[in-house]
């Protein structure tokens, strides 16, 4: 069921109530059909809401994949599997590529072991493991002697001595945090409670009011008149409660949850639309949300230069530039050819093209980089014809390289040695140098430049791989793994990267205009967080980033200080997202978070919006979150935000609209028994005369509190969402501003139609001519066309009704509609009969119409005067600026 339903409780109990409270005293045809229409408007709104959340859950429950988790372990002297629940301290785990790491635990064994962390650390990139002991404390993602359970492994094998398991381990600690992470109702549920209670007492203290007040001043003879009294108390609490406001809230809601899901962004809830649209600091993770999530090799340093590859991700589109323009045939584009597809070779990654056109990898994403800028340069079909793998040195931690034995067949069946690895490494095994298409000794002046080189690259956190080769001499055992990477001839050194999204810098931009603060908090280098936040425009190029371990350091009051200013956080851990997350709540911000790993899962569950990645993201991180992003891109979240802003600006329209007909309503019926002497509207003896009968009320209920509320939460934007400041958590959807404007053109609408039953009535005021039933049609008609008209004056509180008058089609198909409804309720006379309504002529239904536009025409005095008043104020501040300056 819709999470509505609770906070309007007060408010639909209180129309049910009165419903039932009007058939009982007066047994008349209205009652029953405002009980019914009560009773649809409960029951759409319960199956709307219980829809939406099923599809959202449905969508959310097809993503899930379960399955048993067992772990290979050293029992008895013997490896056997076991269930991963079953580990115990002091277990020994035997891992091999493809392994879920069941449990924490120290290794004691690694062979070329990385393991895939993504789910704790939110890091794509496979983490190489050692044995080595850390030298002190560490962040999760540099604990390389551990692995962690709801881990993989991704290559290599290893064995590891169990630490921790269940709820002792690194992911039993999330799931407490999670636990313990309470998830506070969002502001539109708030807000819709409030006035939930709001109105409920409301419509009771009206009610009570005007019978004690008309019991007192009256001349009160008979039961008769003691029942139209209780009437005429039922009658403004009827007229009080906006019934529809619960079912139209879910269906703008729904529909705007729709319009989101087309643009990938699925809400799981729908109250979480407008806390989106009022979000004013988006905390993003960085791998595959800011970033591409497809490592691409920016820079490659040989001996005659430095050149840089355009183009970014999987699909080979792009060329390697030196100096701004295409590399041409000569020395640096041969070293360029021997690094690339050197790299190229030294690797077990794929690059394919799917049937539709998409490039995919298979293997180290890190290994296919080199693929990719290979065919930027064109010479990989060359390389794929001429090679022939004999056999691989595989990567170790120890050795922090790889090489491989090819078969050059264009050179003779020449045997070479090609080596890719970490460059001051790759460096110690060599002797010469590449230099065009010679080998020169590599003295220390060239081992001072490549390092230097190397430097320069990290520097710009770009991730660095050195490449070097040299032909084996004739006689020379290829089997001889230990002897084969010595003596080899230094080629270059290139730099990669994880590539921001273009589209989320624009989508950066677009935030910050719209007063929105981005963030970024990830697992990554501190250096590489920095770099990639600075490509973005979050921060400036000499920024830096608050490490996890400086966020130890500092306590809350220290915290609250360092979110103020501090754009980028690495090396962080769930305990440090969730500290950061309530830091930025209690400075008032509302905090839309993404993520995708587990450790993501207790700050997405905390923030006001938690935002999971559909594609990456784990179950339990879709689970905590409010939101999903089928595409993984931190654009969709700013294409949902103005989404949001648009809904929250539809909800305010409505609520103006409902409650400024209603306060008409309310106040047309009170100051028409309170003045009835002064407008003429008195009975025989004195008797108490409603100004209008309670199906009247029902009815202009029912026609205008349906379809022209629910064509207002569809209206387009009437000016620039990105272009305002995010509203504050501490603001109301009805200000006091709204309130002023309700109960303003709630007046006008009651004065207009007690004037008008006025001028047909004889006496009072105006002199009329004509009796109760056609002057209470008349103002009957005047109040629907009232409510009517009122429909474009809440489109916007500043802006003129005049303006996009005709965007919404919707709007007014459903004007026309009450129209038609209403001319049908005031001359057919089965209607006339259920309704106390009489025919009018043409210039009677000319003159309601005009009568009516007044509420229309004050409205844009009161907003020409608004606008014409903060014009002034604006030059006036100008006019001080320029002052002081």
């Amino acid at each position: 069921m819709s999470q509505f339903h609770d906070p309007l409780v007060y408010l639909l109990l209180a129309a049910i109530a009165v419903s039932l409270a009007a058939w009982v005293i007066e047994g008349m045809v209205g009652s029953p059909v405002d009980a019914i229409v009560v009773s649809l408007v409960v029951v759409l709104n319960a199956v709307l809401g219980y829809v939406q959340e099923a599809k959202a859950e449905s969508a959310v429950a097809a993503l899930a994949k379960m399955t048993a988790v067992t772990s290979a372990v050293l029992r008895d002297g013997q490896v056997t599997r076991v269930p991963s629940a079953a580990l115990v301290r002091g277990d020994v785990l035997v891992l091999s590529e493809g392994d879920a790491v069941g449990a924490d635990a120290r290794l004691t064994l690694a062979s070329s072991l990385r393991v895939q962390e993504a789910s704790l650390t939110g890091e794509s990139e496979a983490v190489l493991k050692n044995v080595a002991t850390l030298p002190g404390p560490a962040a999760l993602g540099d604990q390389l002697d551990m692995v962690f359970k709801g881990t993989a492994v991704a290559q290599g094998t290893g064995r590891a001595v169990v630490t921790a398991t269940g709820m002792s381990t690194e992911m039993g600690a999330i799931a407490q945090l999670l636990e313990v992470t309470k998830e506070e109702p969002t502001p539109l549920q708030k807000e819709v409670g409030r006035i939930g209670r709001m109105l409920g007492i409301a419509v009771v203290i009206i009610a009570v009011v005007v019978v004690v007040t008309i019991l007192l001043i009256s001349d009160i003879r008979s039961a008769a008149d003691v029942k139209d009294v209780l009437l005429l108390g039922v009658s403004l609490a009827v007229a009080a409660v906006p019934e529809g406001l619960p079912a139209i809230l879910s269906l703008v809601l729904a529909m705007g949850v729709q319009r989101m899901a087309k643009h990938n962004a699925i809400v799981k809830k729908l109250s979480s639309v407008e806390t989106l649209g009022s979000a004013s600091i988006i905390a993003s993770d960085k791998t595959g949300t800011l970033t591409r999530a497809e490592m691409t090799i920016e820079r490659v340093i040989t001996a005659s230069g430095d050149t840089h590859v355009t183009g970014v991700g999987y699909a080979p589109v792009g060329q390697v530039e030196h100096g701004g323009v295409k590399l041409v045939p000569g020395p640096l584009h041969s070293e360029n050819v021997v690094v690339l597809s050197g790299g190229s070779l030294a690797s077990n990654a794929d690059l394919r093209q799917r049937s539709g056109g998409e490039w995919e990898i298979h293997g180290d994403p890190t290994e296919a980089a080199f693929l990719v800028a290979e065919r930027k340069l064109g010479v990989n079909e060359r390389r794929e014809r001429r090679f022939e793998r004999v056999r691989e040195i595989p990567f170790t931690s120890e050795r922090k390289m790889m090489s491989t034995i090819e078969i050059d067949h264009e050179h003779g069946d020449e045997v070479v040695v090609i080596t890719k690895g970490a460059p001051g490494l790759v460096l110690e095994r060599c002797t010469r140098v590449r230099v065009g298409m010679e080998a020169v000794e590599l003295g220390e002046a060239w081992r001072a430049r490549i390092l230097a080189e190397v430097d320069t690259l990290s520097s710009a956190a770009l991730r660095t791989l050195s490449v070097a080769y040299r032909p084996l001499a004739a006689g020379e055992d290829p089997q001889a793994a230990e002897l084969l990477e010595r003596n080899l001839i230094f080629v270059g050194t290139v730099g990669i990267i994880d590539p921001p999204r273009e589209e989320a810098a624009a989508a950066i931009r677009e935030a910050r205009r719209a007063g929105i603060r981005v963030i970024m908090i990830t697992g990554d280098h501190p250096r590489t967080a920095a770099r990639v936040a600075a490509d973005l425009g979050l921060v400036e190029a000499d920024a830096v980033a608050l490490t996890g371990l400086e966020i130890d350091s500092l306590d809350d009051a220290a915290l609250a200080e360092a979110v103020l200013t501090t754009s980028v956080y690495a090396r962080v851990s769930p305990v440090h997202k969730l500290r950061i997350v309530d830091a930025l709540q209690a400075d008032g911000n509302v905090v839309a978070m993404t993520g995708d790993g587990v450790n993501d899962a207790p700050a997405l569950k905390s923030a006001d919006i938690g935002i999971a990645m559909g594609v990456t993201g784990t179950e339990v991180t879709k689970e905590a979150a409010k939101m999903i992003l089928a595409d993984d891109n931190f654009a969709t979240i700013v294409a949902a935000v103005r989404e949001g802003r648009g809904i929250v600006d539809n909800i305010r329209k409505f609520l103006r609209y409902m409650l400024s007909s209603n306060m008409g309503e309310v106040l047309t019926v009170f100051l028409g028994v309170v003045g009835a002497q002064v407008i003429g509207l008195t009975g025989t003896g004195g008797a108490v005369v409603l100004p209008l009968l309670a199906t009247q009320i029902l009815w202009i209920n029912l026609v205008t509190d349906s379809g022209p509320a629910l064509a207002m939460g569809v209206d387009p934007p009437t000016d620039d969402l990105m272009a305002r400041k995010p509203r504050p958590a501490s603001e109301r959807l009805i200000d006091g501003r709204m309130w002023a404007s309700v109960i303003e053109t709630g007046v006008v609408i009651a004065v207009v139609t007690l004037l008008t039953i006025d001028m047909y009535l004889p006496g009072g005021l105006i002199e009329g001519t004509h009796d109760v039933p056609t002057a209470r049609t008349a103002a009957f008609t005047v109040l629907v066309f009232t409510s009517l008209f009122t429909c474009f004056n809440a489109r916007s509180d500043t802006t003129s009704a005049f303006t996009h008058l005709f965007v919404n089609a919707w709007l007014w198909g459903a004007i026309g509609l009450s129209v038609l409804l209403q001319v049908a309720v005031v001359n057919l006379k089965f209607l006339n009969v259920a309704f106390g309504t009489v025919p009018l002529s043409f210039r009677q239904w000319l003159l309601c119409a005009t009568m009516a536009s007044v509420v229309l025409w004050f409205s844009e005095l009161r907003k020409l005067l608004s606008r014409t008043l903060a014009r002034g104020n604006r030059l006036s501040a100008k006019h001080l600026r320029d002052q002081d300056l």
